[in-house]
């Protein structure tokens, strides 16, 4: 009678690991899945700050090209202005 008693307390206590083994691996998975969709979160970020970057100079150099001196030294010595580097609203 005394070892039914002792293998009932071993199975509730490997029970309970496996029940704490469980929640953590779900806990880990939401954290594992939220770093990841922060990472690329930052990654589109950074690429939407090169592009305004890009965005503002263009801005600049149209903003000084009124007078045709500076206009023409713009066209030669700068890229040509492409408007698939223009950010669209939203």
């Amino acid at each position: 009678m005394n070892d039914f008693g002792l293998n009932t307390a071993n199975l509730a206590s490997m029970g309970l690991f496996f029940l704490i083994f469980v929640i953590g691996l779900i806990v880990w998975f939401f954290l594992n899945r939220a770093s990841v969709r922060a990472n690329e979160q930052i990654t589109l970020l950074n690429e939407l700050l090169e592009q305004q970057k890009k965005q503002t100079e263009i801005l600049i150099r149209l903003g000084q090209g009124n007078s045709p001196q500076t206009d023409a030294k713009a066209s030669s010595a700068s890229d040509p202005v492409m408007f698939k580097d223009f950010i669209a609203e939203r």
